[in-house]
């Protein structure tokens, strides 16, 4: 009987410690493969991240934070300073609004949910603000955004990756005109077609065409030219944010720099390159605890399997001596031993496979969300400004990083994984070789 098939006959000797080192064992190649998995699909995310990043920098009031005030608007010489500035190719201004029940007589689509049924019972209106009259007899309704924009192309300044039209037709660069496009669960809620009117800030508004954004927010959304939203919201040559075009993402920091020394402390200036930090930090969290799990993964199975071999090597000690006093040699039976150790490790790695596939989505789910949870909590301030928030939303595919992930398993990761069977097979049989080679016969006899 050869060496290599004597070792693995002595794998199967005793069938419960080998069901038992086969569970254990099968476990640590599992978690191993997990953090394969879990390192290649970070990685994988981190690449599509950066990829996403664009050369473009959002300046917006400062201390602005979403429609909660907190600053100045922009105006007209703000703008200008940026577009004098070197290396900017385009600027894109944006005026935001919300429009609440006292503003317009269109009704949002979005449930208001709890938080909507403890205004109602305040009596507050859909711009969150107590009427004059305490009767509480006011029903909230969620407010309607409206987004003044003159460059419809730049879907990033609309925290949009898609703009599709459905019906009508998109307005002109410059236009005065009081026309607007209308998400299509907006208009759908409200029984709005093309030519429809609707009012806004006392205005007849006419509606030119239907959008579909691609999410239920972006739908219940209106888009107007930004010189109406202006005229009609009084805010004339006033800004809430604008969308800087570098003409390379080398000039983003000096950009930056230069923008922000000119405005002072007028104006809080995010990089599309500062606005993924947030992002991309808890993915790298996660791939460093995937190497380090990976680690212990390898180093727990070398142990399983080093303490495996040394009882069995102890318990054959008498069989050991007996090989020796026949002729063979320390090679052929440190041979049969690591084959035996290799036998078992190979039987784990089968079902560490198997488990490993079953239990990586919802292993990565958990760091993903302890990450994700970590990267939140570390950001002071508690919540990013509209200003970080517009420039996160706006690269295409950022917002569904972490919803999105799930473990990618293939060919290579299961090669790896066996490689690292492999590894803890001989790593385990290592010291065991050296008691074996250590066995001397005669005392072996003479004990017995």
């Amino acid at each position: 009987m050869s060496t290599i098939s004597r070792g693995m006959r002595n794998a199967f000797r005793n069938g419960l410690r080998t069901l038992s080192i086969t569970v254990i064992l099968a476990m640590s190649i599992a978690m191993a493969l997990i953090m394969l998995m879990a390192m290649k699909t970070v990685e994988m995310k981190i690449e599509s991240v950066k990829s996403s990043v664009g050369n473009t920098i959002t300046v917006t009031p400062a201390g602005v934070r979403g429609f909660e005030g907190g600053g100045e608007l922009l105006g007209s010489d703000d703008l200008a300073t940026i577009q004098k500035t070197d290396n900017v190719s385009e600027v894109t201004a944006i005026v935001s609004e919300r429009l609440n029940s006292d503003d317009t007589n269109l009704e949002s689509p979005i449930e208001p949910g709890s938080f909507g049924e403890r205004q109602n019972n305040r009596g507050y209106n859909g711009g969150g603000v107590p009427p004059e009259s305490s009767s509480g007899d006011r029903k909230f309704t969620m407010p309607v955004t409206v987004t003044g924009i003159d460059n419809l192309e730049n879907l990033s300044a609309l925290n949009m990756s898609k703009l599709e039209i459905t019906a009508g037709e998109k307005f002109l660069s410059g236009s005065e005109d009081k026309i607007a496009l209308v998400g299509k669960d907006l208009a759908q809620k409200n029984n709005l077609n093309v030519g429809s009117i609707f009012s806004a800030f006392n205005q007849e508004i006419k509606v030119l065409g239907l959008f579909d954004a691609g999410n239920t927010f972006a739908n219940a959304q209106l888009i107007m030219p930004i010189l109406c939203v202006q005229e009609i919201s009084g805010q004339k040559n006033m800004y809430n944010s604008f969308i800087v075009q570098v003409d390379s993402v080398e000039n983003l920091d000096k950009v930056g720099d230069s923008i922000s020394s000119a405005l002072e402390d007028k104006a809080d200036v995010v990089s599309s390159a500062q606005s993924t930090e947030s992002i991309i930090k808890p993915l790298e969290n996660i791939k460093s605890i995937s190497v380090y799990s990976l680690i212990g993964s390898v180093v727990a199975g070398s142990v399983i399997i080093l303490l495996t071999m040394v009882m069995i090597v102890r318990e054959r000690r008498r069989e050991i001596g007996v090989l020796k006093a026949i002729g063979s040699s320390n090679y052929g039976i440190v041979s049969q031993f690591i084959s035996e150790a290799l036998c078992l490790t190979l039987i784990s790695s089968v079902a560490g496979i198997i488990l490993g596939a079953l239990l990586s989505n919802p292993v990565l789910k958990v760091l993903v969300n302890n990450a994700s949870a970590d990267g939140a909590s570390g950001v002071p301030g508690a919540t990013p400004g509209r200003g970080m928030m517009r420039m996160v939303n706006a690269i295409p595919g950022i917002q569904n990083t972490f919803r999105d992930i799930s473990a990618v398993l293939d060919w290579s990761i299961v090669l790896y994984g066996l490689v690292v069977a492999l590894l803890i097979a001989i790593i385990g049989s290592m010291l065991p070789a050296y008691f074996i080679a250590k066995v001397r016969p005669a005392e072996v006899m003479r004990s017995e």
